[in-house]
């Protein structure tokens, strides 16, 4: 039996229709508990770990806890405030976000604005604090990306055009990225611009020019310089120059080694005692190793494993329910929130060269937590969005079926007539009949 079309129900049925579009949804509750623990993870960890280094800079014990808490707090005001903003209008602004993201890269290397850390220019000045700029057009350049591939979904899958002009952007970004240096976030943006547009549906064999192209030029940049190449050639074995050039790596992995199974208890590490350098940015999770042990590490990874695999479901839902912007969001944050931390994991461990990339919601760096924070506000609202279509088709549904088919209420006391009198001994002989309910009869 062939359905209404939903045009002509919306037309015959304006009540109906208008009780549709009042239907809310609901924040991932699973979504939401991951990230609050991961968070909660990084405040006591970066309270642990930065003690001794706030003291010794005397600047009392808790100066790094509390810039954490608060930077943390002003993440949840962004993540709530994006709770509440409809994804449409994000959407709609897509091109302006990408705009700011050239004019931020750009801003560091404007005398008074911009702010050289380290020999690095990725900083601006805020007064109060510093910010790092690629902080920000991470999240906005995701949120471009996703509008892109909605607009151009169909040519994406057969034409090479649609797929070279972001990868080209990404170029440009990872250009002006190099230039302050900043070799791991313009690795990241490459890696998660590539992962995105093969989600989004272009041909894998298509992207195999472009990463054939690139990955000799990129690995020309990065052995460009001399710094660099020690980095990739320091991990494969940094016992050969353990107080230089392999310092951070051998300390991180004598305290992964002295954590073994279980740890040596919270508060309990050794090499955070100024041996560690970046205990409580880069190398958090070595702190983590050594006083929470493998247990900790282990509890760590599935957390962020289970992050990912339910951004991932609830991508799929919203692909599946044709909300393309909304799915491509949430791929786009699963893919940075899982190869950052990855790579994390991979430099604290010895497997990945030093690349200074944050453990995400973990470790200690204003931007970075701000940032990462705040971007749980998009996925929540994502997965409130999702559900509301849900639950909208569901109804939807519920009221276009024929009313031959739609289950009918019992009728009242008052409108079933006189009570019939039960059947004599004589009436009730007979031969048995098989009585067959009617659809929709009343009983």
């Amino acid at each position: 039996m062939n359905l209404p079309e939903r045009s002509s129900y919306a037309a015959s049925a304006p009540g109906q229709a208008l009780r549709i579009e009042a239907i809310t949804g609901r924040y991932d509750p699973v979504l939401a508990t991951l990230a609050i623990l991961i968070a909660g993870i990084g405040i006591v960890m970066v309270g642990s770990s930065s003690i001794a280094v706030a003291e010794g800079l005397k600047l009392g014990p808790f100066y790094f806890l509390i810039r954490h808490v608060v930077f943390v707090l002003c993440g949840v005001g962004i993540a709530i405030a994006l709770m509440r903003t409809e994804l449409k209008w994000l959407e709609q602004r897509s091109r302006l976000m990408l705009i700011l993201c050239f004019l931020l890269l750009l801003a560091v290397f404007l005398p008074g604005v911009g702010r050289t850390v380290n020999g690095a220019k990725r900083w601006l000045n805020l007064g109060v604090s510093s910010f790092q700029a690629v902080e920000a057009v991470k999240p906005m350049l995701i949120v471009w990306l996703s509008s892109y591939l909605v607009r151009y979904r169909e040519e994406i899958q057969h034409r090479w055009w649609p797929i070279l002009k972001p990868i080209g952007i990404a170029l440009v970004l990872v250009v002006m990225l190099l230039a302050q240096p900043d070799f791991g976030s313009a690795s990241l943006i490459l890696a998660v611009t590539g992962g995105m547009l093969l989600l989004g549906g272009a041909s894998l064999i298509r992207l195999f020019g472009p990463v054939l192209v690139g990955l000799p030029a990129f690995a020309a940049v990065a052995m460009s310089q001399a710094y660099r190449m020690r980095r990739l050639t320091t991990f494969l074995n940094p016992w050969a120059d353990p107080f230089k050039d392999g310092f951070q790596l051998t300390q991180a992995l004598i305290a992964v080694g002295r954590g073994q199974w279980f740890g040596v208890g919270l508060g309990g590490s050794v090499q955070k005692l100024f041996y560690l350098p970046e205990a409580h940015t880069d190398f958090i999770l070595a702190v983590i190793a050594e006083e929470l042990g493998f247990v900790g590490v282990l509890a760590i990874v599935l957390l962020y494993a289970a992050f990912t695999a339910r951004c991932m479901q609830i991508g799929l839902r919203a692909a599946a329910l044709g909300r393309h912007f909304a799915a491509n969001c949430m791929f786009g944050v699963a893919l940075w929130f899982s190869l950052q931390a990855l790579v994390s994991v991979g430099v604290n461990l010895g497997l990945l060269p030093t690349k200074g990339l944050t453990l995400p919601m973990i470790s200690y760096g204003g931007s970075s937590v701000l940032m990462s924070v705040a971007v749980i506000g998009l996925l929540l609202r994502v997965s409130y969005e999702v559900d509301r279509a849900q639950r909208q088709v569901a109804r939807a549904r519920a009221d276009a079926m024929p009313a031959e088919l739609a289950p009918e209420p019992a009728p009242s006391a008052a409108s079933q007539g006189p009570i019939p009198t039960p059947l004599g001994p004589r009436e009730r002989k007979g031969p048995r009949q098989r009585i067959e309910p009617r659809i929709g009869a009343t009983v």
